[in-house]
């Protein structure tokens, strides 16, 4: 376990925001630059990687963001790496806890820990295509729109109520390439979104859903259309 500290001082007052990487982070930038922007009322205080290689710390080095590397590698079974996590994150008391291409299965231990703060981005109209190779699979369904959502974490993979989601055409010579990069501008515009309502107090999750601003939002969720 390895860990960096911020140069700064937080905003002792705003909202604190962990995020959860394994990757580059475009997410991670897209949340950071919407702070910096004062669009979103919080402070991302810590980013968590499981990979000590990923370019989202670097992201968050440069914004002088608390950056820890908890590799799962270390930890001789799930529950015990994620007691380690848990005990990470802890430490920034947040009222929002952000995957943002964190590729780990959450133990249920964790998942009950963070209820109702913990929040996902998964690159479908769910319910539709849990799991990976969303793209293709849109493709290969011949489906005419596809997208992403973002959704409260469960024990269920992929099977938290939904919050926002964004819909993207689907054109006759696409790609999986082509279609995850369209999705990406859309995962960019509405993750941070969420992330806002989270620190607003805007957002509970109950047994029935999810709801915004004490209305329970449909299925599909808050749906978006660019």
């Amino acid at each position: 376990m390895s860990s960096t500290q911020s140069t700064t001082g937080a905003d002792a007052s705003a909202p604190s925001i962990v995020v959860l990487i394994s990757g580059s982070g475009s997410n991670l930038q897209a949340i950071i630059d919407a702070c910096l922007q004062n669009k979103i009322d919080g402070h991302i205080n810590a980013v968590i990687s499981n990979k000590a290689d990923a370019y989202g710390l670097v992201r968050a080095a440069q914004t002088n963001i608390n950056t820890h590397v908890v590799s799962h590698k270390d930890f001789e079974s799930r529950e015990l790496y994620d007691q380690a996590l848990v005990e990470v994150i802890d430490q920034y008391q947040p009222q929002v806890v952000v995957l943002a291409g964190f590729m780990r299965i959450l133990t249920a231990n964790f998942v009950e820990h963070y209820k109702g703060k913990l929040i996902n981005i998964h690159p479908s109209l769910l319910p539709k295509y849990q799991g990976l190779n969303t793209h293709q699979r849109a493709i290969d369904a011949g489906d005419e729109e596809h997208g992403c959502s973002v959704h409260f974490v469960t024990e269920e993979l992929d099977g938290g109520p939904v919050i926002l989601q964004a819909k993207v055409p689907v054109f006759s010579d696409d790609d999986a390439d082509d279609l995850a990069q369209r999705v990406h501008v859309q995962e960019h515009l509405i993750y941070p979104m969420v992330v806002k309502w989270m620190c607003e107090d805007r957002l509970k999750m109950a047994t029935d859903g999810a709801y915004l601003d004490n209305e329970r939002l449909p299925i599909q969720g808050y749906a978006f259309d660019d």
